[in-house]
């Protein structure tokens, strides 16, 4: 691992939460508009590992060519569709800001460059590490 890659990983911080609320699933959807208006202007690439609906085959699409805006992303995210096995990248501009990982329908992890981020999240989701 070279130093300047070393020193970006040292810079990132992260945590998890229950991707369930009771009886609600935290969705995709939900998350980059809980970034607030460091979410709403990012560009997206999705990554799923399992294809449930036909949006999400459109959203692979449009991830593999240049990515996405955070409103298209939300118009391909419905609130009810549970994800399994996904990630979701937020590039501002060239730069990689935030991950998004959904793993086995039961979590989600955050990781971020930007404490304030971070910051914004923790309120919304009581039971999570390390925000």
């Amino acid at each position: 691992m070279s130093r300047s890659t070393a020193e970006a990983e040292a810079r990132v911080k992260g945590g998890t939460f229950p991707a369930w609320r009771g009886k609600r699933y935290v969705t995709l959807a939900e998350l980059p508009v809980r970034l607030g208006g460091f979410g709403l202007d990012l560009t997206w690439r999705v990554v799923l590992d399992e294809i449930v609906d036909p949006r999400c085959a459109e959203r692979e699409r449009r991830s593999a060519e240049s990515g996405m805006g955070t409103l298209t992303l939300l118009s391909l995210t419905t609130p009810f569709l549970q994800l399994i096995d996904a990630e979701a990248w937020g590039f501002a501009g060239h730069d990689l800001v935030v991950v998004l990982t959904e793993c086995d329908g039961s979590w989600w992890g955050l990781r971020a460059g930007d404490e304030r981020v971070l910051s914004g999240l923790r309120p919304s989701y009581p039971g999570a590490t390390d925000l």
